[in-house]
């Protein structure tokens, strides 16, 4: 099985053409066979077997083993599960108001249609979720060099718009407190807000104090 997984890594990555289109081929086969199991009707009783299945499988999956293989799979079977309520909830919807739209009213349809969208919504956040985590970094963490000189400037900044000093200045105390040598470490507070307060008291622990003109892109332009 292992062997099987990494002859599958090393075929997954080649950047042949004959490797990208087997790719292309077994993917369109794999949305096929999943579309299909989205869509496919079931009666309660086989839709309590298959959940019970799904989650069997799930729990086995998961005790025998914690390689990545096994997180995209999990991934993909929470995935199908989703697909499943989300084809039968939109299919419901389109069928109740194409059906008996005009018995149902017009409140009762919008209230419809905006539980839907809260549900589009929560679906949308699920499938992206699980994009921003379907491969993360494995990066170890590189040694410091052993001479201290030979170790990087570090410049920390601390946005802020309309916190108060009191929360800042814990922060402040906190980026002071790191444990690197501190002619390496420059703190910043980058006050959108303009505040005389937070200039003199940054003047007074040491330091640096920056404002701009304006308050654009909100604390992401701050840092920028």
């Amino acid at each position: 099985m292992t062997e099987l997984i990494t002859r599958w890594g090393s075929f997954g990555a080649s950047s042949g053409r004959l490797a990208g289109f087997i790719r292309f081929l077994i993917y369109c086969v794999l949305l096929f066979l999943a579309f299909e199991c989205t869509s496919v009707q079931f009666d309660w009783p086989e839709q309590a077997a298959l959940a019970v299945l799904t989650i069997l499988v799930a729990y086995i999956l998961h005790s025998v083993s914690q390689s990545n293989m096994v997180t995209l799979a999990l991934m993909f079977a929470s995935m199908l599960s989703t697909s499943r309520y989300a084809y039968w909830r939109i299919s419901a919807v389109a069928k109740e108001l194409g059906e008996h739209g005009k018995t149902v009213g017009i409140i009762n349809a919008g209230f419809m249609l905006l539980l839907l969208s809260a549900e589009a919504y929560a679906f949308l956040i699920l499938y992206l979720g699980y994009v921003q985590t379907i491969r993360p970094l494995r990066r170890p963490p590189a040694p410091m060099p052993k001479d201290i000189e030979e170790w990087p400037h570090v410049d920390v900044f601390i946005p802020t718009y309309n916190e108060p000093l009191s929360i800042v200045r814990s922060t402040i105390f906190g980026v002071l407190n790191l444990d690197y040598p501190a002619d390496k470490l420059h703190a910043y507070v980058l006050d959108d807000g303009r505040r005389e307060e937070f200039r003199k008291f940054s003047e007074k622990v040491g330091i640096g104090y920056i404002t701009r003109t304006d308050n654009k892109h909100a604390k992401a332009g701050n840092i920028n």
